[in-house]
Order: structure tokens, then C-alpha cells, then sequence
């Protein structure tokens, strides 16, 4: 690219030549030591950077912060309306990889809807002022430009403002990106040849439509059941196991109809760091590539058929104007409550549990326990009474109500039609597009129950690389998709029956506790307490 942009206005010395002679004139004459231009050419190329001997020196303020502060204070007091920010997706991004299904259905952090963008409004703005409920279509306003939008009422969203993420819209990305969500581009207003990502004295009105969002967790708070544990920094200095109280009641619980299980030296688990985690969904996309998991288009996500094998549960926290949590059930009732919320991010997979309540109900044991501590899935061996999935306490377990990597893929889901087959998109089908597809993980079909193996094909490459090198496999050996994935190192895998190993140490931790203990499904899954720093500074 840099050849041709030189070839363009004339140069046609070449792209190096043209760096070279650059630093030559430019940089090298800054060097303090003597020396030809080629060493220190060489010199720079091999450090990947120059340091000048010289530095600048600072300046001195001639601004007038008073003035400046008048301005900001006049144009914010003078703006009537809505204060409409601009923001991009942690998945979709401005809209580039926009053809990319897999970020298409990944579900928003904090919204958790997939295939849509959204004007997302206070409680108080929609109830008091716009009376609208989620879905219900508006139109936003700004200056001479107007959109139709859907609106997501957002606990945490400021009076006065409403948010918008850019990225959708595109009418010609692809047979997955085209003509999905709402384009609004040309509401940014430019300022000073730059694209300003807020806009003031927005307007919004109702239209008197409604859509369905594609959403994959519709409640809010924790109902009734200590799903998640959290809390204060000053609560864990007192005590490490502030905020996972009940750990020690559970631990004692001994009683239980399920056999004994013998591991031989390895029952593999994993540890969650809630204080990691910021939710992004990298470790659901790592998932989704390493494991074949399906897309399965809009219309199926609103028909609860979604089939990430990991997902990210997202759950508000009530907090005061002071910012002491609400723990009271019932407490946090009213509108202006929902103006002061804290989010906590907990990813939620197969927990492989124990005394797995899945295995049991199976007639034809398609799912069982393996030695190494997996709770296993024999697809041809599933027959698909979803008994499974209906006595898992986590729901976990997924359901191929469709074909979904053939004919039967993303059905209905954008305009795009082949005309030899107008009533299914074959995208799956084409050769180039089933290259995504990983060779060593099996292609589930119509029928069968799917959920997360720990990768388990990971587990037996590692076993067989150790054995190829005539070694004891060690910790860190075997690292899963989301593990790997994760930008936060969040997630810690390895054999919990290895003392050293870190999943152990996690799990002998007191910030770690297991998802509904009481129930006695004794996970393979930790989770470390979510600890907030509450502190105010005087």
C-alpha cells in the first residue's frame, strides 16, 4: 500500500528507500554519539526504537481555565432537549466486521441483545416522559436528521441522555451484516472536520410500533437465590470471606444418594475471578470457533433457541446515593433507585458438576462422567429427550431444534434468498464458509444436546504431546478456548486433585465459592467474590 501511495504522487524509489532517507536526514542528525548512518541505521532497526539526547521542555499555560469553564457551563445550561452519545459495541465495533455472524449474535455486555442496535433511555425518562416500554420504536432527532429506533430502558443510563451504538445498518455487508440494525452515522454531528460522538438537544417521540428484541437474559438482579457473590474492599480487610459467608455451611454437607467418585490423579477443574472478568465476550467467541457451536440468526435467538455453549450473565446490584449496597429484597423498588446500580459480569458455563443431576435422568446415558471428572456428551448416542437440559440447575445444555450448520442455517434472519433453495440460507453449506469449522470437534446435527466439554479435544492433545515427549503432564499444559481467550486471564483451568497446580490454590481460596452450593451438584466450577472499592477519598 505504501509503494503505491508513493507511485501515486511520483516517488518511485520505494517505501524502504523512502523510510531510510527519513531517518537520515531527520533522525540521525538528532544522535549525540559519532558514527556512520548505516550502523545506526542497523542500531535502530535491531532496538525497534531511538531515544534523542535532547528533550523538550515544557511550556507554560496561557489558557483561561475561567473562560473555558463559563463556556462549558453556558452551552450545557443553554441546551434544551437530549444529550444523545455515540458508542461503539465490545463486539460490533464502527461496523467493519459487521458480515461476521459470530459477533453479530454476541450479546451486549450490559444489554445482553444480540442482532440489533438500540436507544437505550433512563427508567425515569421512560416513564415519566416518554412513556415507552423495551422495543417500543421512536424516533430520535438531530438537527435535520431523524432515525426510527428501538428502546431499551437501561437501569444506570443518566436522566436527560440516551445512547446509541453505531456499526449497524450497513445495506451491503454480506448475507449475515446487511441490513441489520439502524445506521446512524449521519447523526454524528462534525465539529471542526471531526466527528463529535455526542450530540445535544436531541428529541425524541414515540411512533406507536413495536419490535421483539433478540435477547438472551431478560431478568436484571439476582431473584431470591445468592447466584453471585460480592462485596465491599473494607468488608474483605476484615474478613477474606466477607461476602461468602455460607461457604463453610455447605461444605459440610455430606449426605447424598450418588456414589463415590475415584479419580486417578486427575479430576479437572476450573476458577473464575469475578474481579477479572469485564464481560467483554472474548471468551464466548473463543468458545463458538474452538467448539463448532452454531449461529443461529435473530428469529431463533427471540425464540430462546440460542446455543453458546458459554454465556455471560450480567446482574445489577442496587446501591444508594451513597454508595452503600442495597441488599434488602424489596428495598429497591422505585424509579430513582435504578439510577444508581453496580454491574457485576459472571460467565456461566457446564459446571461439570459432581453429582451431575443431568447423568441420571438420561435413558440411554448419552451424557455421563468420565474418570478425569468431565461430564460427557456422546452425541450419537443422543436421543434427544432434553431430560438433560430440563434438570440442569445452571441451564447449561443446548438443544439443535434445527439443522443449524446447513440448510436451516440463521432462517429468515436478512433479505438475502438463493433462488435454487428461497426457503433456507445456505451458508454453511458453501465449502469456503465451512473452512471456519474445526476438524477435531465433532459437527453436532438436528436433535442432539450439546453443552461445554472443557475442550475435552485440548485435554487429549495435551495428553498425547506429554506422552510424545515422555513427560508427566503439568499445570498449564491444557488451556481452554475461553481461557486462552480471555483478555483479563480471568479464568484458570487445570487438575484440581494437583495441589500445586493454580485452579487448586483458587479453590482453597476464601473468596471462592460455587454456584448454588446448596443444591449439592458439588461443580467443578469456582467462582471468586466480586470485591468492590467503595471507598470515598475526602
Amino acid at each position: 500500500m505504501q509503494d503505491s501511495m508513493l507511485m501515486w504522487i511520483g516517488n518511485a524509489n520505494g517505501y524502504y528507500s523512502y523510510i531510510q532517507k527519513n531517518w537520515k536526514q531527520n533522525i540521525f542528525t538528532k544522535q549525540s554519539t559519532e558514527g556512520n548512518f548505516q550502523s545506526f541505521w542497523d542500531n535502530s532497526v535491531r532496538n525497534g526504537i531511538f531515544e534523542t539526547s535532547t528533550h523538550a521542555t515544557g511550556g507554560t499555560f496561557t489558557g483561561d481555565l475561567g473562560s473555558a469553564a463559563n463556556d462549558i457551563a453556558s452551552v450545557a445550561g443553554g441546551s434544551k432537549g437530549v444529550e444523545v452519545v455515540f458508542y461503539e459495541k465490545v463486539g460490533m465495533g464502527n461496523g467493519k466486521y459487521a458480515n461476521n455472524p459470530w459477533l453479530q449474535e454476541l450479546p451486549d455486555p450490559v444489554s445482553k441483545i444480540t442482532w440489533d442496535n438500540y436507544l437505550s433511555v433512563s427508567y425515569k425518562m421512560a416513564n415519566d416522559e416518554l412513556h415507552v416500554v423495551d422495543g417500543d420504536i421512536v424516533t430520535l432527532k438531530v438537527g435535520s436528521n431523524s432515525v426510527d429506533l428501538p428502546v431499551l430502558v437501561q437501569p444506570g443510563q443518566a436522566d436527560g441522555t440516551a445512547s446509541v451504538a453505531v456499526g449497524y445498518g450497513r445495506t451491503m455487508a454480506g448475507r449475515a451484516g446487511s441490513s441489520v440494525g439502524v445506521n446512524v452515522y449521519p447523526m454524528i454531528p462534525v465539529v471542526n472536520g471531526m466527528m463529535q460522538y455526542f450530540a445535544s438537544s436531541a428529541s425524541i417521540s414515540k411512533t406507536g410500533k413495536n419490535i421483539q428484541f433478540a435477547q438472551t437474559q431478560t431478568h436484571n438482579t439476582i431473584e431470591g437465590r445468592a447466584i453471585l457473590q460480592e462485596t465491599t474492599l473494607d468488608e474483605y480487610k476484615k474478613d477474606p470471606m466477607a461476602g461468602n459467608e455460607e461457604r463453610a455451611e455447605y461444605e459440610e454437607f455430606k449426605t447424598t444418594l450418588y456414589p463415590k467418585r475415584e479419580y486417578n490423579g486427575i479430576k479437572w477443574g476450573m476458577s473464575i475471578d469475578l474481579n477479572s472478568c469485564t464481560g467483554c465476550g472474548a471468551c464466548v467467541i473463543g468458545c463458538q470457533s474452538e467448539n463448532n457451536v452454531p449461529v443461529v440468526g435473530k428469529s431463533e435467538v427471540i425464540r430462546v433457541h440460542e446455543m453458546s455453549w458459554m454465556r455471560i450473565d450480567r446482574y445489577y446490584s442496587f446501591s444508594n446515593n451513597g454508595g452503600e449496597r442495597v441488599t434488602e429484597e424489596g428495598k429497591y423498588n422505585t424509579i430513582a433507585d435504578y439510577q444508581h446500580v453496580n454491574v457485576t459480569f459472571q460467565p456461566m458455563l457446564c459446571q461439570h458438576c459432581t453429582n451431575a443431576p443431568c447423568e441420571n435422568v438420561c435413558p440411554v446415558s448419552a451424557t455421563n462422567h468420565s474418570s478425569e471428572g468431565l461430564n460427557q456428551m456422546a452425541y450419537n448416542r443422543c436421543i434427544g429427550t432434553r431430560y438433560c437440559a430440563n434438570n440442569c440447575p445452571y441451564k447449561v445444555r443446548r438443544f439443535n431444534w434445527l439443522d443449524y450448520t446447513a440448510a436451516d442455517s440463521f432462517p429468515a434472519n436478512e433479505p438475502w434468498k438463493d433462488p435454487i433453495r428461497p426457503f433456507g440460507n445456505p451458508e454453511m453449506t458453501d465449502d469456503l464458509t465451512r473452512m471456519v469449522l474445526n476438524p477435531d470437534v465433532t459437527v453436532r446435527t438436528r436433535g442432539v444436546m450439546e453443552k461445554c466439554s472443557f475442550c475435552v479435544q485440548r485435554i487429549q492433545d495435551a495428553k498425547l504431546l506429554a506422552k510424545k515427549e515422555d513427560r508427566v503432564m503439568v499445570d498449564g499444559d491444557v488451556m481452554t478456548a475461553c481461557q486462552t481467550a480471555c483478555p483479563a486471564d480471568a479464568i484458570t483451568f487445570g487438575n484440581i486433585l494437583d495441589e500445586k497446580s493454580g485452579v487448586a490454590k483458587d479453590f482453597e481460596n476464601e473468596r471462592t465459592f460455587f454456584v448454588l452450593a446448596e443444591l449439592n451438584t458439588q461443580p467443578s466450577i469456582g467462582y471468586m467474590t466480586k470485591i468492590r472499592n467503595t471507598e470515598t477519598i475526602a
